[in-house]
C-alpha cells in the first residue's frame, strides 16, 4: 500500500473531519436536534394540559345511615298550596331494611295523628348506571307507588336533593325532597312543592327521627 505523504496526510483529516461532521448533523436532524425543532409558542406554552374525564361518584351506600328501627316526629301542611299555615303534628314509629346488598331499601312507617292512622313505605333503588337513587313512596290507604322522585345526594355537603313532576289537585307541580342535618343517629327531611318551575319552594312535610335505642 502506498505511504501517504504529509500534504496528503493533511487532506485526507479533513475530508475525514468533513465527513464526521456532516453525518452527526444528519444524524441530528434525523433526531430532531437543536436547532431543527420549532420552538414552543407562548399559545401553545399556556395551552392546560389535558384532564381525563371526571369518575362518577358511586353512591350505592348513600342511604345506608338509615337501615335500623327509628322514632319520628312529623309536621304536615294542612292543605298545600292553598295559603294554609296550619300544621298538624304526628309521632310515629319504623324500620328501614337493605336489600340487594344496600343497593335498595325498603323503609316502613307508622304514624298516628290528628288526621288518624298512618301506614307508608318507602321503596328506594340505586340506578348504576345514572347514579342515581329513586325514591318511591306508598300509602297503605291506595296499596300503589307513586311517581318516583330521582336524585342524588352532594358530596361536598352531604345533602340530598331528589325530584320529580306530578299532577295535585288537577295542577301540575314540582316535587322536590330534601334530606339534612345527617348523624349516624338522627336526620331530617323535608317535602316541598313549586307552582312555579322551582323557582319557589313551599315545605309541607316535615321529619325528623332519631334512631331507637337496641
Amino acid at each position: 500500500m502506498r505511504r501517504l505523504g504529509q500534504r496528503e496526510e493533511e487532506v485526507a483529516m479533513r475530508a475525514h473531519g468533513s465527513l464526521c461532521t456532516g453525518f452527526f448533523a444528519v444524524v441530528l436532524i434525523a433526531l430532531g436536534g437543536p436547532g431543527t425543532a420549532p420552538a414552543q409558542t407562548a399559545a401553545d406554552a399556556a395551552k392546560p394540559a389535558p384532564q381525563s374525564p371526571a369518575v362518577p361518584r358511586d353512591g350505592q351506600h348513600d342511604f345506608d345511615f338509615l337501615l335500623g328501627s327509628w322514632k319520628y316526629h312529623l309536621s304536615r301542611l294542612d292543605h298545600p298550596l292553598t295559603g294554609s299555615t296550619n300544621w298538624l303534628e304526628f309521632e310515629a314509629t319504623g324500620v328501614c331494611i337493605p336489600v340487594w346488598n344496600g343497593r335498595a331499601q325498603l323503609d316502613q312507617i307508622e304514624a298516628d295523628g290528628p288526621t288518624g292512622h298512618i301506614e307508608g313505605l318507602t321503596l328506594r333503588l340505586y340506578n348504576p348506571q345514572s347514579h342515581q337513587w329513586s325514591l318511591n313512596w306508598a300509602n297503605a290507604k291506595d296499596g300503589t307507588l307513586a311517581v318516583p322522585t330521582i336524585g342524588s345526594f352532594d358530596a361536598r355537603n352531604g345533602r340530598g336533593e331528589f325530584y320529580d313532576q306530578e299532577i295535585y289537585n288537577g295542577r301540575s307541580i314540582l316535587v322536590r325532597y330534601l334530606w339534612s342535618d345527617i348523624t349516624p343517629n338522627s336526620a331530617r327531611f323535608e317535602q316541598s312543592f313549586s307552582v312555579d318551575g322551582g323557582k319557589t319552594w313551599e315545605p309541607n312535610w316535615i321529619t325528623t327521627q332519631v334512631r331507637v335505642e337496641k
